[in-house]
Parts: C-alpha cells; sequence; structure tokens
C-alpha cells in the first residue's frame, strides 16, 4: 500500500492529529484512524508505518466493505484446501501477509460479528487460524483500524464488539473534516494544481485566479481532500490557456445540459395523477425595453451578451458546455465572449 499524495496542511487541526499519529508510531499498539470519507485516513496510517520499528515490514491493507461478508474472514484469516465451494488450494489471509508489518484495515465497522470475533481472538492471543485448519499460526501484526462511524454509539447499540473496541483504541487519531481547515484549502489547490501542471507538461503554474480561489473557499467539501484533489486536477487539465490563471471550476463532474432526469423513486400516486412537475421557466436575458429602444444594433449587443452570460453562468463557466448549449462551436463562442469583453 504505498501512495503518491502526501500529507499536506498548515491548520493547528489538520497538524495536531498527524502530531498524535507520530507520537504513537513507535509504540507497538493498535491505533484507530477516526474521519469522514477523503480526510486522508489511509495517509495516516502509512505514516504510522514508516515512522515504526515495522517500517520495513509490509503494509498491507483491506477494504473490509469491498468484500461480501462470505470473504471476509476467509480473506482476513486465510483458508486450506477443501474448505469451502471454490478452495481448490491453501491460501494465506492478510494477518499471515503482514507477519512483521502492519496491517491496515479500511471501513472496520463493517466487519461481521463472527469476523469481530475471531479478530478479537487474533489482537488477545496473536494467532490466527486459517478457515478449515485445526492449529493456530502465530503472527506478528500491528493493527491499524479506521472508519467514519462512531465506535462507542455503535458499541452501545450491540452493533459491534465493545471488547474489541477497548482492545483496538489504545490511540484514536481524529481527522478534522476539510470544512473546518480553511486556510489549508489554497495550500492543498496548490498543491495538487502544481502536480497536475507538471504532468501535463505546462511551461509553468500561473496559479487560480482571484474568482476560482474564492469558489474553492465557498465551497463545503463533502468528500473533503479526495474530492479537492478530484475538482483541482480536473479544472487545470481543461483549462486551455496555460500561460493565464486558471478561472473554471466545475465542482460537478455530471453537471451537463444533457444530465438525464431520471428518478430512482416510483412516481406518488398523487403525482401520477397530476402529471410531470412543471419545470421553472428559463431565465429571461435582460435586455433594453423594446418601447424605448433608440438604439437597434446597442440593444441587440446587450441581448446577446446577456444570453451568453447566462449559459455561462448555467454551465458554471464551462465554456465547451456553454457552447454546446448555445449549439454553437468552441470558436464561436469565444469569439463573442471577446466580442462582449466576458472574461474567460
Amino acid at each position: 500500500m504505498e501512495r503518491s499524495t502526501q500529507l499536506v496542511g498548515q491548520s493547528s487541526s489538520f497538524l495536531d492529529a498527524v502530531e498524535r499519529a507520530s507520537r504513537a508510531a513507535p509504540l507497538d499498539r493498535p491505533v484507530l484512524v477516526i474521519g469522514e470519507r477523503g480526510t486522508g485516513k489511509e495517509l495516516i496510517a502509512e505514516r504510522l508505518h514508516h515512522l515504526s520499528a515495522r517500517w520495513d515490514g509490509p503494509l498491507v491493507a483491506m477494504n473490509c466493505a469491498a468484500l461480501p461478508e462470505t470473504l471476509i474472514e476467509a480473506e482476513l484469516f486465510g483458508h486450506e484446501a477443501g474448505a469451502f465451494t471454490g478452495a481448490a488450494k491453501a491460501r494465506a489471509g492478510r494477518f499471515e501477509e503482514a507477519d512483521g508489518g502492519t496491517l491496515f484495515l479500511d471501513e472496520l465497522a463493517t466487519l461481521s460479528q463472527a469476523a469481530q470475533e475471531r479478530l478479537l481472538r487474533v489482537v488477545e492471543y496473536g494467532e490466527v487460524t486459517r478457515i478449515g485448519a485445526s492449529k493456530p499460526v502465530q503472527v506478528d501484526v500491528r493493527i491499524v483500524a479506521a472508519t467514519n462511524e462512531d465506535l462507542p454509539r455503535l458499541a452501545e447499540r450491540n452493533r459491534f464488539r465493545a471488547d474489541l473496541l477497548d482492545r483496538l483504541s489504545f490511540e484514536v487519531v481524529t481527522l478534522p473534516p476539510l470544512r473546518h481547515r480553511s486556510s489549508d484549502i489554497p495550500i492543498l489547490a496548490d498543491h495538487f494544481a502544481r502536480r497536475m501542471a507538471l504532468e501535463l507538461e505546462w511551461p509553468r503554474w500561473t496559479g487560480f485566479s482571484s474568482r476560482a480561489q474564492d469558489r474553492l473557499l465557498a465551497y463545503d467539501w463533502p468528500g473533503n481532500v479526495r474530492e479537492l484533489r478530484n475538482v483541482v486536477e480536473r479544472a487545470v487539465y481543461r483549462w486551455e490557456q496555460p500561460d493565464e490563471p486558471v478561472d473554471t471550476i466545475q465542482f460537478d463532474p455530471f453537471e451537463s445540459p444533457w444530465r438525464p432526469k431520471t428518478s430512482l423513486a416510483a412516481p406518488t400516486e398523487a403525482s401520477a395523477e397530476s402529471g410531470p412537475a412543471a419545470l421553472p421557466p428559463p431565465a429571461q436575458a435582460t435586455a433594453y425595453d423594446p418601447a424605448s429602444c433608440a438604439d437597434f444594433r446597442l440593444a441587440i449587443a446587450e441581448y446577446e451578451k446577456a444570453i451568453l452570460a447566462a449559459a455561462l453562468e448555467k454551465c458554471r463557466w464551462n465554456q465547451r458546455a456553454a457552447a454546446a448549449a448555445l449549439s454553437l462551436s468552441y470558436d464561436q463562442l469565444r469569439h463573442a465572449m471577446k466580442r462582449h469583453q466576458l472574461a474567460g
């Protein structure tokens, strides 16, 4: 499990979490990493491993939510040949693979009760028993586990074993969400943008416009640093003027004039009777009052400019999408924007 992403940031809440992980790293004890999706839990796990005495041993990762419940135990603890249908040969589990190193268990809260019980035995006795085997195997593994769930509350509701939680929570590192690290947003955005510009072989990184920076700071970032990275890298690679600051930010990659308007919810009886919901009327472009128009050409120009501005705003200033929405070529849109002195 090796990542190219670094821990980047200077906010006190973020640095406190990193410092706590750094202090716990040399101790051969389990650590829980708590945080919303995209906050960098796997990067903290890497730090815990590389700053420990196990740095030259294996770092094995397993996403507990990525496998069906019937396979999780076999994946974690291994199995013997013929232990179940499809087990043609014996296979070591993740614990044996991580022997002498660190095992990172992501999405810990999704483990079944049976898997939690077996995991508790490994933590207590340092031994695993493959499915279908009669003798346990000794393993020397440090466990780092991560989740975005409130484990103490799950334990109160008997959805997570309290005794397992006690044994895994020697230290708990809680990562702050990006919306509470606003001072880190420009730093992270610049970091990811520079890397993308280098990948695209731009001669230099020209930065973001003030408008783009304001939009990055105003956004709530439900996907945290992972979402920020995607948004920034997408903005840089779509920008076609490397010598100018990036000015267009699109937060939703699915945003499109042709986005399907399907709904997964079945229509209610009332809505079926009333027919499809009426769409809101399109925004009207502001133009001169025809009754008081004294300059025909100027009125036409103002009307065209208003239409262009409305289309660009609707498409979040994605110029190719706006051109398609107006049935123009990209070059035609760019020429019209230049003629009307619209930024972009």
